[in-house]
């Protein structure tokens, strides 16, 4: 491995086990076992390098949930038995993720002073709505663009709400099996 590799990978560690705010120049080059000034030679600056290890790290996170939130084994399923089943499994993620879950929030705050990461989380926000209304609205190909925007934003604040919930106290976020019940008592209240 290089050490433009390295850095990068050194990078991704220090984002994991420090945060983007508080890992320097110096713990990514002592975790890459490189100089400080292989950074400015391989990425320009630091933040370019973190940016490029976060974003890294995160599509290696969207890859492995994609393989998670397959729902090839829930094809006899009832609506609410899979929206169970998937929030199940987001749930699991935020267990076997949580460094990378805490560190997506921190990249949220950082993006205000980084147009370069809030454009790419705005890209990638767009397309986990997507993903999340076909993951959760399977089945409903009459809907419209707007239609399925609107219900893609649902999840994703659904998903962010329950995220922080989780990180803050993860013994009382709700679990798939309450998220489930509270949606069936939604619609009830709605449908009246």
């Amino acid at each position: 491995m290089g050490n433009r590799e390295a850095l990068l990978e050194g990078a991704k560690r220090c984002l994991y086990e420090k945060g983007y705010a508080r890992t320097t120049a110096r713990d990514i080059a002592n975790a890459a076992g490189t100089s400080l000034a292989a950074i400015g030679y391989h990425y320009r600056s630091t933040d370019a390098l973190l940016n490029a290890a976060l974003f890294q790290a995160m599509q290696e996170w969207g890859d492995e949930m994609a393989k998670a939130l397959a729902t090839d084994d829930l094809a006899g399923a009832t609506p609410l038995e899979r929206f169970e089943a998937v929030w199940v499994r987001i749930l699991d993620s935020f267990r076997a993720n949580q460094a990378l879950w805490a560190m997506q929030l921190e990249v949220v705050i950082q993006s205000r002073h980084q147009p370069e990461v809030r454009e790419q989380l705005a890209a990638g926000l767009t397309g986990a709505r997507a993903g999340l209304a076909a993951l959760f609205d399977e089945g409903n190909d009459e809907a419209d663009e707007r239609t399925t925007a609107a219900v893609g934003s649902l999840y994703q604040a659904l998903l962010t709400g329950v995220l922080m919930q989780w990180l803050i106290d993860p013994e009382t976020a709700p679990t798939g099996h309450d998220l489930a019940v509270a949606l069936r008592r939604a619609a009830a209240t709605v449908a009246q």
